[in-house]
């Protein structure tokens, strides 16, 4: 078809009425993407939500014989975490730094770092709790000696029954 370069090009007309066929299909599309989009999100929601509702149990953990610690001593110590899986092997271990500062006293602390989580060392010369990543320092208390941390060391709650001490396997907050 020749066009003549006089004639001018019109638009199409506002409110010309769509075929109803497409409009019944872009329906259908738009109801099967949301019930796709639907049945996309009940399980993240659920994935998201579980944790909240969901009771971690505290146990108490047996570390060892009272005989075995010394008065004053630091020591690493491990112990099985309180929610362990069953295909979790050695990773549902976790430890702690024990410390006996008398008959029946014990202290214990978690082994993370309160800046990022690191492992943290203790140096018995120094008296020390050291994170060797971001340089992060603590007292033998427990408290912030230097560097980043925000806070001081978590404490797992301790005690001596029958002749054992035992640390309450709970999770510690995260930061």
């Amino acid at each position: 078809m020749n066009r003549n370069d006089d004639e001018p090009v019109l638009p199409p007309e506002p409110g010309a009425p769509e075929s109803p066929e497409r409009r019944r299909l872009l329906a259908r599309v738009s109801v099967g993407l949301g019930v796709c989009c639907a049945g996309l999100a009940v399980p993240m929601v659920g994935f998201v939500l579980a944790p909240l509702a969901r009771k971690v149990p505290r146990v108490w953990r047996t570390v060892g014989n009272v005989d075995a610690f010394r008065v004053g001593e630091t020591v690493n110590v491990r112990l099985l975490d309180s929610s362990p899986l069953p295909w979790a092997g050695v990773t549902a271990y976790t430890a702690a730094w024990l410390r006996r500062a008398g008959t029946d006293e014990f202290t214990a602390f978690a082994v993370n770092c309160t800046h990022l989580g690191c492992p943290v060392r203790w140096l018995p010369e120094a008296k020390l709790f050291m994170c060797p990543c971001h340089g992060g320092v603590y007292y033998a208390d427990g408290t912030v000696a230097a560097g980043p941390p925000p806070h001081a060391l978590w404490r797992y709650p301790v005690r001596v029954h029958d002749g054992e001490v035992q640390i309450e396997a709970n999770p510690l907050p995260v930061g």
